[in-house]
């Protein structure tokens, strides 16, 4: 549901920053509407005798789909090290990351969360808990929340407020609005949430709740953008003027294909009482008669029917522009534009396929500079959480390293390469590679058949 941009972002952000953000969740909704293809609409001249085409093709969301498909269509990676731990305690804390991963169906809400963030400049990652149950990992869009951070470090967190509207009610004394804000007082992490209407004064719920944490459970992802931006850039944004002239170049093309393709019937000096009695139809037989009127001027002269034909020819210039415009699209977003036959060629070879993705590839490495730090932190964030509401022990100097994956065929034959060099050298279980790598539904029953398969060969 929409959220109307209410007195309470006023009142919690302040003075022309806040007016700034209610001004910002406006435009992020009009991309949204671009996105979902709503905002393509546009006004056809009135007063004309036929009904123009409005034709849309929708590449902008192609092409955000495919950004974050690549970018995540592959889940990364997320490893845990320490330099000091046990290894058994960073194999269970790698377990119960794993674990609280996929119990937040992760790999799915991280390839929304892209689109989000590719679209709406900005996404919030969010962990949610309480004592006694497990934490959560969601994502946020960017009308969901606003954010401000410290005075001398703009990557650090001081306030992130949650909100979405909960009915539909126009007056805004009857509207209700949930919001859940955290924000830190003298080192401690502390949670306000309840139910506030339309003017931000609260119906339900309130009051400050020590969460127990030393930290803020969210971490915001800008996209892209400059130094100290909070807002970022979004992809969507860069892509409106060319969606718009495709779709009225196409619109246009299917107006000019009607008028031009339908040849138009030409009498000449026919009597009016037979051109009443034509039909037009397969075989038809036509009893065309001179107009008396004519054949008094010249004995010569003789009634003809005649199909009159368009000579207007287009059809190349028209491609030329359409396939520019395309191409525009697919090159702002360093999107490869091919077709299955270009491809014929490239498929047997990962190289190639490497090199024809390489602009892409480099978009994303780019946007990975946000994305990694974001990972990391979750990893850790996660399991101080989870020390903190279910007990267990936060393994010493513990940190995360991100892996990042794309689909691309040379890819996993260099990882899979690279995992079993990590395994020669101790530095990877055979067992996590037997997880990653085959089928086998059970690691460690693969484990004992190899075991006996290499006991049988020493017999021999």
């Amino acid at each position: 549901m929409t959220v109307k941009p209410t007195d309470f972002i006023l009142a919690e952000l302040g003075g022309l920053w806040g007016q700034d953000i209610l001004e910002d969740i406006s435009r992020t909704i009009r991309l949204y509407d671009f996105y979902d293809g709503r905002g393509q609409n546009w006004q056809v001249a009135s007063g004309l005798d036929y009904k123009p085409t409005r034709k849309k093709v929708n590449l902008v969301k192609k092409l955000i789909k495919r950004e974050a498909g690549f970018m995540f269509g592959r889940s990364p990676e997320i490893n845990l090290r320490s330099r000091f731990a046990d290894p058994d305690d960073i194999a269970r804390a790698q377990a119960l990351l794993d674990g609280i991963l996929e119990n937040s169906r992760f790999k799915n809400k991280l390839i929304q969360a892209a689109r989000d963030c590719f679209i709406g400049r900005r996404v919030a990652l969010k962990i949610s808990g309480a004592p006694g149950r497990e934490p959560r990992v969601t994502f946020r869009p960017s009308f969901e929340f606003v954010y401000s951070t410290a005075d001398d470090d703009c990557d650090s967190l001081d306030k992130i407020i949650f909100f979405y509207q909960t009915n539909s009610e126009s007056l805004r004394e009857k509207q209700r609005i949930w919001k859940q804000k955290y924000f830190m007082r003298d080192g401690r992490c502390f949670l306000n949430e309840g139910i506030f209407d339309g003017f931000g004064r609260i119906v339900s719920g309130g009051g400050d709740i020590d969460t127990g944490l030393d930290f803020i459970p969210a971490f915001v992802i800008v996209n892209e953008g400059l130094s100290g931006d909070l807002k970022g850039e979004s992809d969507v944004e860069e892509l409106i003027d060319l969606q718009n002239a495709y779709n009225h170049l196409n619109s246009d093309d299917a107006d000019a294909l009607k008028f031009n393709m339908f040849p138009q019937t030409v009498a000449t000096d026919a009597k009016a009482e037979s051109l009443d009695n034509i039909r037009l139809s397969p075989g038809a037989l036509v009893d065309l008669q001179t107009d008396p009127a004519v054949m008094g001027d010249s004995a010569s002269r003789q009634a003809k029917l005649q199909k009159l034909e368009s000579g207007f020819g287009y059809s190349d210039r028209f491609e030329a522009a359409i396939n520019r415009t395309k191409n525009d699209m697919f090159d702002l977003m360093s999107v490869p534009n091919v077709t299955l036959e270009q491809l014929k060629g490239l498929m047997q070879s990962g190289k190639s396929m490497r090199a024809l993705y390489w602009e892409l590839i480099s978009r994303c490495e780019e946007k990975w500079a946000s994305w990694e730090p974001a990972l990391k932190w979750l990893a850790i964030a996660l399991l101080k959480m989870r020390a903190v509401y279910l007990g267990g022990v936060f393994p010493d100097g513990i940190f995360a390293e991100i892996e990042h994956l794309y689909p691309i065929l040379e890819d996993d034959f260099t990882e899979m390469s690279n995992d079993r060099q990590e395994v020669a050298a101790h530095l990877r279980s055979r067992k996590s590679y037997i997880q990653k790598w085959t089928v086998a539904p059970d690691a460690d029953a693969e484990l004992r058949a190899i075991a006996h398969e290499f006991s049988l060969s020493d017999v021999e």
